[in-house]
């Protein structure tokens, strides 16, 4: 009798151990996103800036600078809390923000005077570092869910997850398939 108390006990401790674990990365995850919300929040207030920069000097580029706006309103909102669609959707809408900022400094490239510009020099070099904070969100994030992903499916994990509240398990960050493939350099010269 006391040895099916003690491996009892010992099976419950286990299972409260592993709940402990599922709901520690849970709130990893939860932690993971609010850091890529802070990172895109700061990417979403420096748009503008560039905007109104590059304004002065790309009356051509109308439809670019418009496009971009319309990339930034439609990425804002917050990841936090949200389920596992609207976090892929977030992500996409990013992805493609971040792209429009990037045809946005290649064409400025060529136009002398705005490359030149301290205030646009200023705004390029701040929007690297942001983006290079959101990557290291986005990779904690990664790390977060995969964490996640391999508490949740490792037995017991399938049968305690949904007890700690882990109905769905997030999406992972992907980078979108433009980035992906190899770089022609040829295409660059």
């Amino acid at each position: 009798m006391k040895s099916l108390s003690l491996v009892v006990a010992a099976l419950v401790a286990v299972v409260f151990l592993w709940y402990v674990a599922i709901v520690t990365r849970k709130n990893r995850v939860d932690e993971a996103l609010s850091d890529i919300d802070v990172q895109l929040a700061q990417r979403h207030e420096l748009v503008p800036n560039v905007l109104q920069i590059a304004k002065r000097y790309l009356e051509h580029e109308k439809d670019l600078l418009a496009d971009i706006a319309r990339l930034r309103s439609a990425a804002e909102g917050q990841l936090s809390g949200a389920d596992a669609q609207t976090i892929a959707a977030k992500f996409s809408a990013e992805n493609q923000l971040s792209a429009g900022l990037g045809r946005l400094f290649a064409v400025s490239e060529n136009y002398p005077q705005l490359k030149s510009d301290a205030l646009m020099t200023r705004a390029q070099a701040t929007y690297q570092e942001v983006e290079t904070n959101v990557a290291a969100a986005q990779r904690y994030y990664n790390a977060s869910v995969t964490a996640l992903r391999n508490a949740c499916r490792i037995f017991p994990g399938p049968v305690i997850a949904p007890l700690a509240g882990v109905i769905h398990l997030p999406p992972f960050f992907e980078a979108p398939p433009e980035y992906t493939g190899p770089v022609n350099a040829a295409a660059l010269l």
